[in-house]
């Protein structure tokens, strides 16, 4: 793994045409419809405007958990014509998302039955524990009897994140969908990794009908009536385990993203805007932030990034020190837990190395990709250590250090051995295999680095 100085953060490989294409993510076009996203934990999901998952082109849509598509489809239809969009707008906590919508002009063999704007249909989106919960609340505002049917198109491909990116597959498991009672849907889907996925979709009330890719209610509202359904779509939840009720769980899911950020340090200043453009920054952050077995994580970003990454984490642990030391316990709790301790040229790994990117889905547990737990990233090594002390700095807390020094003194051999193979005090990479990454600092796509005549390096 030696390399020259002058050219120690360079690919070593030269050509004329982009080598790298199997991470790249392709823009094919602006999206039809502007795209909104929640999160909570592991799972995240992505909508357009209109509330619908997959009733436009141009977007990453679906319900995500843990790198897996558990919901590729979720459209609301009013006699199979789409909605109107009066507006859409996500709570300032990015806890839940609030869609109005109209009915459009709608015939039946000519005759108009149903006048444009008629009804009000507001939709309200969160997501609680690994449930997409929504309401769809229905109100006739007009002077007549407004019959209709709402249906809801529903399907999923079960597709890992990297294909959703662009990575196509030769082979893939086998999915299917079945009817579980007159409410209840599950879509599954066995691995190439042997393990089975599911979907578990519940509505409330019992549909008019039910099918494995649609449910259809029919309305016959008299005039200043409302009514409301309930959709819950579970990703792998418990055989005859139902979700929580929606208001209950809504409830709970605020009082907890209060509570987790009870402690942190809070600004206020004389400016109003600069006030509310600093508690947009808050709520932004935490909502990437996301429970783990060693503590809170600052994930890196959704659709794409919506994981653990060592250098995205550390930096961003230690920009937020003096606001929340208690993300940079975390951050340093879970790299060290899943420090390498072995050397695996897939996963461009030697002991003492920090985590570059870790992955949950089936291609990374195949090793079609190698982002399982992959550590090729030059930096998250030598920044892991300087958190450390950065953060023991802040805190005090010696029970914490205690507790990482093992993992600080595995990063220090490394960055003084395999980090600088030619002794020259530099860290220098050069990644193992052919599917790692060719450039592993800061900015890692494969056209990141390159001559200033647009060459790549």
């Amino acid at each position: 793994m030696s390399a020259e100085p002058a050219t120690a953060f360079a690919s070593s490989a030269r050509t004329d045409e982009p080598a790298e294409q199997p991470f790249y993510i392709p823009m094919t076009g602006p999206a039809a419809r502007p795209r909104r996203s929640l999160k909570h934990d592991d799972t995240f999901i992505v909508l357009d405007g209109h509330g619908d998952i997959g009733a436009s082109a141009g977007g990453p849509d679906g319900l995500f958990n843990a790198d897996t598509r558990y919901l590729a489809r979720l459209e609301l239809t009013l006699d199979e014509v789409q909605p109107l969009l009066l507006g859409s707008s996500l709570r300032d906590d990015n806890s839940g998302l609030t869609v109005d919508l109209t009915n459009p002009d709608i015939y039946e063999q000519g005759r108009l039955v149903l006048p444009k704007d008629v009804l009000h249909i507001v939709r309200t989106i969160f997501l609680w524990r690994g449930t997409a919960y929504q309401r769809i609340g229905v109100q006739n505002h007009g002077d007549r009897r407004a019959s209709f049917d709402l249906k809801l198109a529903f399907d999923n491909d079960f597709a890992d994140l990297f294909e959703v990116r662009g990575a196509v597959r030769t082979r893939r498991g086998k999915g299917a969908s079945r009817l579980i009672g007159p409410s209840d849907v599950v879509l599954d889907y066995r691995g190439l990794d042997n393990v089975t996925r599911t979907t578990a979709l519940h509505f409330d009330p019992r549909p008019t009908s039910l099918a494995v890719d649609v449910a259809i209610y029919h309305f016959d509202l008299a005039p200043q009536e409302s009514t409301s359904l309930f959709v819950a779509v579970s990703c792998n939840a418990k055989a005859g385990e139902r979700p929580g009720r929606f208001f209950r769980s809504l409830l709970a899911h605020r009082r907890e993203m209060r509570r987790c950020t009870h402690g942190a340090t809070t600004i206020e200043t004389s400016n109003d805007i600069l006030n509310e453009v600093l508690c947009q920054a808050a709520a932004d952050l935490n909502i990437l932030m996301t429970d783990t077995p060693e503590g809170r994580y600052p994930y890196a970003g959704i659709p794409w990034y919506s994981t653990t990454f060592g250098r995205d984490g550390l930096i961003t642990a230690m920009q937020m020190l003096w606001v929340d030391p208690r993300i940079a316990r975390g951050v340093l709790r879970r790299l060290a837990s899943h420090q390498a301790d072995a050397t695996d040229p897939l996963a461009d790994a030697e002991p003492g190395k920090i985590l570059h990117e870790m992955r949950g889905g089936e291609m990374a547990a195949l090793r079609e990709v190698p982002f399982a737990c992959y550590y090729g990233s030059v930096d998250s090594t030598p920044l892991f250590v300087l958190l450390a002390g950065l953060y023991v700095e802040r805190t005090g807390d010696i029970d914490t250090l205690r507790e990482l020094w093992p993992a600080i003194e595995a990063a220090l051999h490394w960055i003084d051995g395999p980090g600088d193979p030619d002794r020259d005090g530099f860290v220098e990479y050069q990644r193992a295999s052919e599917q790692g990454l060719a450039n592993q600092g800061w900015k890692d796509s494969y056209d990141a680095v390159f001559h200033a005549d647009g060459r790549l390096a």
